[in-house]
């Protein structure tokens, strides 16, 4: 049976060679370990292999890892949808989030970001192909929301992230990830300082690398299959 330390090692190995094929330093992407449904022990393990960054969808399972984990220098990053409900809790225990897709969310989570933490680092998640049951604002409208969200005092914008519906080979998902990187680059164009395009996970990575993602969300090729209670 592979561990989690192979399994990183693999991981990392990919994310390299993408970067290769691309002409991009290595340094150029971020692993982000998604330990969504794995336990604090997976993550220690992991973090023992050298990752630091983790990204977690359910936000109570997440914040008992996280208070369990308290004493590792670990670097939390919410990639779930967020309630309003929710927010208090994502405020006060994450230190990334990539799933604003409304303003509302967004000021809750300035307005609950305790004064004695960093800002929060947020990206807004985009709909980029349109698919039926993604979350995420639509490209036409991710301008107005981004300038709205970089105005709020305890977030600080970082880019953009996206989930595409599966696509059909390395062409495909990369014409995808394109329009994401299109709509990046067209928002710094337009004045804004952004420099995290958070796309592609154990699937697509290297699509996304290739088209210029500078994170990587990947859980099962590191953690393996999930089994959902």
């Amino acid at each position: 049976m592979t561990t989690i330390q192979e399994q990183l090692k693999a991981v990392r190995a990919r994310i390299h060679a993408a970067c290769q094929a691309a002409g991009r330093a290595d340094d150029a992407v971020t692993l982000l370990a998604v330990s969504k449904t794995f336990p604090a022990e997976a993550v220690q393990a992991a973090y023992d292999a050298g990752q630091t960054a983790f990204g977690e969808n359910y936000i109570q399972e997440a914040v008992q890892k996280i208070t369990a984990l308290r004493h590792l220098p670990l670097v939390w990053h919410c990639i779930g949808p967020i309630q309003s409900n929710k927010t208090r809790l994502v405020a006060e225990h994450f230190d990334w989030v990539h799933t604003v897709d409304r303003l509302k969310i967004a000021q809750r989570l300035s307005e609950q970001r305790p004064a004695h933490l960093p800002p929060l680092q947020v990206c807004i998640q985009v709909n980029i192909d349109g698919g039926p049951t993604k979350s995420g604002v639509a490209p036409d409208d991710v301008l107005a929301l981004a300038r709205a969200v970089s105005q709020l005092p305890h977030l600080q914008l970082r880019g953009l992230m996206c989930i595409p519906e599966p696509a059909a080979d390395f062409v495909a998902e990369c014409a995808v990830f394109q329009l994401a990187r299109t709509l990046f680059d067209d928002l710094n164009a337009s004045g804004l300082a952004l420099d995290t395009l958070s796309m592609g996970m154990s699937a697509d990575l290297e699509a996304a690398v290739a088209s210029g993602s500078t994170l990587v969300r990947v859980g099962s090729a590191i953690f393996g299959s999930r089994h959902y209670a």
